[in-house]
């Protein structure tokens, strides 16, 4: 996983200290010796977490954190404080201030890896839906998106998973000025509470006399239902190490027993925050562009989305100097298919083609239906040799297993071009002009074959 971080502090000797910490997992780091120069680093919109010292001259930490979280432009960027102050009061006013988690100086290495990690996962799913509402606003329908705005009043929904009862009455009584809380004693029968019910934060102790903990914790994030809601764990004193390896599975926070009132509802609020937040792109991106951006028949993306969001992911993967691969599938002599099986016939085939293509690429990838029986998948993060491997699992799962038509088996083949961002002077233009050429040679040489242009 690799990420850039802001290192934000006026004393040029811990800067050193965690820059070099970070390096050396393999993290790109950025510096700010101030506030302002942070909260203009974060604006360049090319920062994941930023690492926030609280004590700086002019403005503090405080103060920073404040600005970036008021702005729409960089509210989304997670942020961690770190201090030498170790008093509640001190978290709590990060936490109001809008601030991801705090660190205490000395930071330990391993928490502050495991955070770190932890926050980029977020960021990069934060950024993916923020992407494609972004292209939403570029083809045109922003008015529909903006009479979509969060309903950030409403009390949050909160289950507590905790066998202990009297400690759950506890949490629950500091919660209940702030959310509607329900304690469930049993890890198994609360496990399937969060996935019939419908709550904004987890909240999961670690005190469980003949169960894992992390188990459960696991188990919410490998189901659908349960797969974005924040979990909080509530852990004891030495417990480090099982906070760790859950920051590693994916719970967002964690509290130390005896839990603060204020500590546990400012953090309940920031995770709430940030779910609501994730869950307005996510629905204005699902809701109000799909009739706009799908093509009716298969589901795909359509060109139209394709002509706006491809930029963006070039754009990208040009500013973090990742690579980015795209190849064009064609289906083989279609036209006989019509003609063989009519209209209905062909549409049925492509319907196949388009569910077979996405079960055969990752989630993050652009599959879009680019016109007639032409598609395009568009593959960040992703080597030409990589992406050439992939369209040639697609070449064979398409012509190793025949469409059904009418009842008939129909075979069928696609051939593909693949073509990849080169290094130096490149565009959108050019890497679909090579990908083209490719599906040409392709074709003229034989088709049901993959052809991957060198960059």
């Amino acid at each position: 996983m690799t990420a850039r971080i802001l290192v934000v502090d006026d004393m040029p000797a811990s800067i050193r200290l965690l820059e070099a910490r970070l390096l050396a997992e393999y993290f790109e780091v950025v510096t700010a010796a101030n506030g302002a120069d942070a909260i203009a680093a974060c604006e360049t919109g090319e920062v994941d977490v930023v690492l926030l010292d609280v004590m700086m001259p002019d403005m503090d930490g405080f103060e920073v954190c404040r600005r970036l979280k008021s702005d729409p432009a960089t509210s989304h960027i997670p942020v961690v404080m770190i201090t030498a102050l170790d008093h509640v009061s001190d978290r709590i006013r990060g936490l109001e201030a809008g601030a991801d988690d705090f660190l205490t100086k000395p930071v330990n290495d391993l928490q502050l890896m495991t955070r770190v990690r932890s926050l980029v996962r977020l960021k990069m799913l934060t950024d993916e839906l923020r992407l494609r509402a972004s292209t939403t606003r570029n083809i045109g329908i922003e008015e529909m998106l903006a009479r979509r705005a969060p309903a950030g009043e409403a009390r949050p929904q909160v289950l507590l998973i905790d066998e202990d009862r009297q400690a759950g009455r506890r949490i629950a009584e500091m919660l209940e000025e702030t959310a509607d809380v329900r304690v469930a004693p049993d890890p198994q029968a609360g496990f399937f509470e969060a996935a019939e019910g419908a709550f904004e934060c987890i909240v999961v102790s670690a005190g469980f006399t003949a169960f894992d903990p992390l188990r459960l914790c696991a188990q919410l994030r490998s189901l659908d239902r349960t797969r974005f809601v924040p979990i909080i764990l509530l852990a004891g004193d030495g417990e480090e190490d099982r906070i760790v390896r859950g920051l590693e599975l994916g719970i967002n926070d964690f509290l130390l027993r005896p839990a603060d009132r204020q500590e546990l509802t400012a953090r309940l609020r920031t995770q709430v925050r940030r779910k609501r937040y994730n869950d307005h792109l996510r629905a204005s991106v699902v809701q109000t562009i799909e009739m706009a951006v799908t093509d009716p028949l298969t589901g795909l993306h359509n060109r139209r989305y394709l002509d706006s969001h491809l930029q963006t992911l070039f754009d990208r993967a040009r500013a973090r100097r990742r690579p980015l691969s795209l190849m064009i599938a064609d289906i083989d002599r279609f036209k006989s298919i019509n003609d063989a099986h009519g209209h209905d016939g062909g549409d049925a085939v492509l319907l196949e083609f388009a569910r077979r293509l996405r079960a055969n690429v990752r989630g993050i990838d652009l599959a879009c239906r680019f016109g007639g029986e032409e598609f395009i998948i568009v593959m960040p993060d992703t080597e030409g040799e990589v992406a050439e491997d992939v369209a040639e699992r697609v070449r064979a799962e398409i012509a190793g297993n025949p469409f059904r038509v009418d009842g008939k088996e129909v075979a069928v083949t696609v051939s593909v071009g693949v073509s990849s961002l080169k290094r130096g002077d490149d565009s959108v233009q050019e890497l679909l002009k090579r990908a083209d050429i490719a599906l040409y040679e392709a074709k003229t040489g034989g088709r049901n074959r993959v052809v991957a242009r060198a960059a």
